[in-house]
């Protein structure tokens, strides 16, 4: 038994405005429910200009709890069919939740049983492709007109042969086909690799719509088609293809997204968002005489010594350095308000307790300066590479970033100016130094 549903819907926050369910036992329909819905909001003009549902249609319609129970019954033990199902279902499903309930059916999905069934078909839009097959399709974009719509073609699908196959295959719990957008083929889904890169949805021209990055390809993208939000939904409805490119690792897909993004300005991409605030290292002389390492923001710090892009990260790179080089946490302000700090005879030699000399603390102060400024103006960072014959490489160069590269473990390099052959070079930004800046406070240990 089959429930072939179609939606209409505010646009923004997709809230129901007129619903119309055919109940379908294979043969012929038994049962039908269709209702103009008051969704509680306002209807934006251009859905109101796409569906002819204005504010004072539904101003007498029941809302969606009145309906909910009729909705229940009349899918109940039915698999639910739409044209691009995920969207009709997600949009049920979601005004089920804002009632406690949890709506659950196994789902068709009419665009991708036409793919595999009337295959050749130059587009499978729910209008063209019924104007293709001679289907009449009356009022257009309204749920009862688009519903009975599809219920003929569905009728058609269950005609092809080999369509009880296909049906049982899709409805199968291991099976995605329910799942993945409409017009996405499964075979490119099923290529996609459970290793770490950048992936990049298309539209059927070809166009990059959206970059992402993973630790597992396969695994993430999936996870697009299962969010519920109306960016998600939009963005599978729209997507036909998805490339990709194997990283190594995830910081190096951290930069190739961040490259792709802003060499393809992809629509789906939410702005970069920059970091307004942004912090330093610095240091500063007492009247004692004793050279303190502190963290600041950075507007407020003339000179820093370092700049990181959080908070967390400064402090946790002043900790590994006070650390490193055996300095007092009091005068690294890691603890504040104490006539001494409780390290010493743990990393703390005494400057606190008047037990090491100033001249000896403030050498080993200047050394971890010396230490911050060599190793950020100049870092080489290995990384897993994209099989387990090569490694990957990220390289800074008096504090730019210059790229990133793979070179193979047997390829011998005496030096690191030869890794500049393998270079993919790459433009520096304030995104990637935040990336690199993370990276630099895991690296000191």
């Amino acid at each position: 038994m089959y429930s072939i549903i179609d939606v209409e819907t505010t646009g923004r926050g997709n809230r129901i405005t007129e619903i119309s369910v055919f109940k379908f036992d294979g043969i012929k329909v038994i049962d039908e429910f269709t209702s103009l819905v008051n969704p509680e909001v306002t209807i934006p003009m251009h859905i109101t200009a796409l569906t002819g549902i204005d504010n004072v249609m539904v101003g007498d319609a029941p809302k969606f709890h009145e309906i909910a129970d009729q909705i229940l019954a009349i899918t109940s033990e039915t698999i639910f069919v739409a044209h691009s199902v995920n969207f009709d279902y997600n949009v049920i499903r979601n005004e089920f939740k804002l009632l406690g309930i949890d709506f659950l059916r196994k789902k068709l999905c009419t665009v991708r049983l036409s793919r595999k069934l009337l295959p050749g078909k130059p587009t499978y839009s729910l209008g063209k492709l019924c104007k293709s097959l001679n289907i009449p399709l009356r009022n257009r974009h309204r749920a009862r007109g688009d519903a009975e719509a599809t219920v003929i073609l569905f009728e058609l699908l269950l005609k092809q042969e080999n369509s009880n196959t296909v049906i049982t295959d899709f409805l199968k719990k291991s099976s995605k086909e329910a799942t993945l957008p409409p017009n996405l083929p499964s075979n490119v889904f099923n290529s996609l690799p459970n290793a770490p890169g950048v992936y990049y949805f298309m539209n059927k021209k070809g166009t990059i719509i959206y970059v992402g990055k993973a630790k597992d390809i396969k695994k993430r993208v999936l996870s697009h088609f299962y969010t519920k939000t109306e960016n998600e939904l939009n963005l599978c409805r729209e997507t036909a293809d998805i490339d990709f490119e194997l990283s190594g690792s995830e910081l190096v897909a951290l930069l190739m997204e961040d490259a792709a993004i802003k060499y393809h300005f992809p629509v789906y991409n939410k702005a970069s968002k920059r970091t307004t605030k942004a912090f330093a290292l610095c240091t500063y002389e007492d009247r004692k005489g004793i050279q303190h390492l502190a963290t600041n923001v950075l507007k407020g710090t003339p000179n820093p010594i370092l700049v990181l892009y959080t908070k967390r990260d400064c402090i946790s790179y002043l900790e590994k350095l006070c650390k490193r080089f055996s300095l007092c946490p009091k005068f690294c302000h890691l603890q504040e308000g104490v006539l001494s700090c409780n390290h010493y005879s743990i990393s703390c030699k005494g400057v606190c307790k008047d037990v090491e000399e100033v001249e000896r603390y403030n050498e080993r102060v200047k050394q971890a300066i010396n230490y911050v400024r060599e190793s950020t103006l100049n870092m080489l960072i290995k990384e897993k590479g994209r099989s387990e014959e090569e490694e990957a490489f990220v390289l800074m160069k008096n504090g730019s970033y210059l790229g990133y590269g793979f070179i193979d473990k047997s390829s011998s390099i005496t030096h690191q100016d030869e890794l500049e052959t393998f270079l993919i070079p790459q433009k520096d930004n304030m995104d990637i130094q935040r990336i690199l800046r993370g990276k630099l406070v895991e690296k000191l240990s």
